[in-house]
């Protein structure tokens, strides 16, 4: 929802991939999901859905190595559409089109599943609304139960799919660390974000501002997992947005506090919490 990218929240903006050919990962970031080039270089391009906001940039490194597995890195970026109608327009999209796809449904979304041809994983969802959400003891209740596909194709309107509406979102981010005690204080104790859901002793989710979610940490790949090489294809960045110049500089405060390495450039920072996935700060 809308309300949660806005200040005070603090919120993520726009992820950075590497693929292995990128003429083949825009053919699917813009035919299959709906993507619109804002911006394109020799070896990277910039995407966004409402024609002004990017939202995902692919790059190709010169020596792009295929996807390693059971390493930290991403699991999934998660595209937040407006309306339950959007949702079931792509589901149409992609039957239409033969893709094969996951489902489920978290009690405080509906989501769909899919990799782009590297691998990458992606999310598409659409948020119940707030007031249907289960909050107890401070966490929100979440589930992985079927989704009634049947019940959201309902929600379609008569209008064809014409791409990613404008009011698409990044609406979280769903990373492999390597161990959970260390990217929980990274992630809480640094970058303020506060633990809204413990899914057994395998992931966490965090968010700010009474959100479902905006970070998701996991150890599926196992604890202890190692980084990914850094031309293999994944991850690059996301960056996070801050509400304020002064919420900004008391995360970079609070992540040095933690002996985490805080880089600027230009009036920008950077950072990589303890398994390696590399976060620029902004505002």
């Amino acid at each position: 929802m809308a309300g949660f990218h806005q200040a005070p929240c603090t919120y993520v903006g726009q992820v950075s991939l590497k693929v292995r050919d990128l003429d083949r990962a825009l053919r699917f970031y813009r035919d299959v999901i709906g993507f619109k080039v804002l911006t394109q270089t020799g070896a990277s391009a910039t995407l966004t859905a409402d024609g002004r906001t990017a939202l995902l940039t692919v790059e190709r490194p010169e020596d792009a190595a295929p996807k390693q597995g059971r390493t930290t890195g991403l699991y999934h970026f998660a595209l937040l559409l407006p309306t339950r109608a959007d949702l079931a327009r792509i589901v149409k999209h992609f039957a239409r089109i033969g893709l094969r796809f996951g489902s489920s449904d978290h009690l405080v979304s509906e989501a769909l599943y899919l990799s782009d041809p590297d691998g990458n994983g992606i999310e598409i969802y659409r948020d119940r609304d707030p007031s249907e959400w289960n909050w107890k003891r401070g966490e929100v209740e979440m589930a992985v139960d079927p989704l009634d596909i049947r019940d959201l194709l309902a929600a379609e309107d008569d209008k064809p799919w014409d791409g990613l509406p404008a009011g698409t979102l990044m609406g979280h981010i769903h990373l492999h660390v390597s161990e959970l005690g260390p990217a929980e204080r990274f992630y809480a104790d640094g970058l303020g974000f506060e633990v809204v859901n413990r899914f057994g002793a395998q992931a966490l989710f965090l968010s700010t501002g009474g959100y479902h979610h905006h970070i998701g940490l996991n150890t599926w790949n196992g604890v202890g997992a190692p980084r990914p090489a850094a031309n293999s294809v994944g991850l690059q960045s996301f960056t996070l947005i801050y509400p304020d110049e002064a919420a900004r500089e008391r995360a970079v405060l609070n992540l040095r506090k933690l002996g985490a390495d805080v880089t600027e450039q230009g009036g920008a920072y950077a950072a990589s919490d303890p398994s390696g996935n590399r976060i620029l700060l902004a505002i």
